[in-house]
């Protein structure tokens, strides 16, 4: 039985912002934001765009829930993760109130 792999994957924009997204094939998914197929997507104005994170998934449900929770995080967690400073990570998940 083949068991089919999701992924949820990172773009850079032109724009030094970040996509985030969740597909079953990333090739056919990369090459969709690279030609634009699509008008009125996020990258459609951002390109040229590279992929910065990938992340592979047996569950779709798994998939989906990190790809919401990344599209929550800040800019500065998001670059360490692609740095895979992963130390790094605990301390930008603490909202700094003034102090």
């Amino acid at each position: 039985m083949f068991l089919k792999e999701y992924c949820v994957y990172m773009l850079r924009c032109s724009d030094n912002t970040y996509y985030t997204g969740v597909t079953n094939d990333i090739e056919r998914r990369f090459n969709e934001h690279i030609f634009g197929y699509d008008a009125n997507s996020y990258t459609f104005k951002r390109r040229p765009l590279t992929i910065v994170f990938t992340q592979s998934f047996k569950d779709i449900e798994q998939a989906i829930a990190f790809e919401k929770r990344l599209k929550k995080w800040s800019k500065k967690k998001k670059e360490a993760l692609i740095n895979q400073d992963f130390e790094k990570l605990p301390g930008l998940a603490k909202k700094n109130f003034g102090k």
